[in-house]
């Protein structure tokens, strides 16, 4: 599997993930510059060899519009890890709202979380407490940063100190 490149802007803040060919262009061009590498890869072209960039840099600050990690169905998953946010279950997973849409519970990152479905049948329309359930952990909004660093830890080590802490508060 080819290894992506972490694209920083110039205040460092995560911009993009690219393929190596983008990554090399723009630091061929002069539009960016490479902090990390990949210490056991290089690319080879007939006359040259490169070091293969893990992290790069841009040159110039650019003005993205943040607009927040979208809220679905396989990002929070990802956020839970894929396990019953009541018994840990792997198996049979649905959403739940901790506080239930008919009791003003709203649809967001920190009112969602990945429920098997025997405990959501369980649950109800109750929240935890009035279930006598217990949340293994605090549902929150991820940043881009917490889902590159999941990505980094198992794929990429080399972002690990370009990313701001996995630590998110609600």
């Amino acid at each position: 599997m080819e290894k992506r490149v972490l694209v920083l802007n110039l205040d460092h803040s995560p911009v993009a993930v690219v393929p190596v060919q983008k990554a090399i262009v723009l630091v061929l061009l002069e539009k960016a510059n490479v902090l990390s590498t990949y210490e056991t890869l290089e690319i080879r072209t007939v006359s040259r060899s490169f070091q293969y960039p893990a992290v790069i840099r841009l040159a110039h600050y650019k003005n993205i519009p943040f607009k927040g990690v979208l809220l679905n169905r396989a990002n929070l998953f990802r956020r839970d890890k894929g396990e019953c946010q009541y018994c840990g279950s792997k198996r049979h997973l649905t959403i739940d709202h901790v506080v239930p849409r008919s009791k003003g519970g709203k649809t967001t990152w920190t009112n969602l979380v990945t429920a098997c479905n025997r405990c959501n049948v369980s649950k109800g329309d109750k929240t935890p407490e009035q279930a006598g359930m217990v949340l293994r952990t605090e549902p929150f909004k991820p940043s881009l940063s917490y889902f590159l660093s999941e990505y980094a830890e198992r794929q990429a080590e080399e972002w690990l100190p370009f990313l701001e802490s996995r630590v998110v508060s609600g």
